[in-house]
């Protein structure tokens, strides 16, 4: 590990960035949670890197392309931008889950991408996520994992956590107070 490896908060897309709407197969059907700008913006004005990792089986089944999801985080990017922050990297993995590549979630292939393309010191890192598999693959790369409580986070806390083997290092009811709970909150 690089003496100068920076910490990141690694950030799932659907249900934690944006609303959960199934596959998101045309523009209009992606909708930013108001409070991930925010969210962002404090990660970044902390000296982390806010890194997107995010599965996108839809491109594997064929339901609609990989051009379509470079737009969106295209389009991703210039709101940030003009709102004052910024993602240091986006990782997709285009895989069908049959396919059982190393860089869909819960396998930690893109944080450890990140890590090595960006220098990422993930013990010191978190990822956010409403799903299960978002928080197996923080702990996989060493990381912390925040579940939040959109997108699919409510029902899986609600109706799964009690069949968990491991619980979440934090449980936050949007993407934004996780965030500030992992910058500036009480954490063991």
């Amino acid at each position: 590990m690089s003496p100068s490896a920076k910490s990141a908060i690694f950030l799932d897309r659907d249900g934690t960035l944006n609303e959960s709407v199934g596959y998101v197969n045309h523009p209009s059907r992606f909708r930013l949670y108001p409070w991930a700008v925010e969210a962002i913006r404090a990660i970044r004005d902390e000296g982390r890197l806010a890194v997107l990792v995010t599965n996108q089986s839809g491109v594997g089944r064929g339901f609609y392309g990989a051009e379509l999801v470079e737009e969106l985080h295209g389009e991703l990017q210039r709101r940030l931008r003009d709102a004052g922050a910024e993602l240091d990297g986006v990782y997709v993995c285009p895989h069908r889950p049959s396919e059982g590549c190393g860089c869909r979630k819960p396998a930690s292939g893109m944080l450890l991408s990140a890590r090595d393309e960006l220098n990422v010191d993930l013990e010191r890192s978190w990822l956010v996520g409403d799903t299960y598999t978002d928080l197996q693959a923080a702990w996989g790369a060493g990381a912390r994992a925040a579940l939040v409580l959109t997108g699919f986070g409510a029902g899986t806390w609600e109706h799964e956590r009690h069949g968990w083997p491991r619980p979440p290092d934090l449980v936050a009811p949007d993407v934004h107070r996780a965030v500030c709970s992992i910058l500036w909150g009480e954490l063991d």
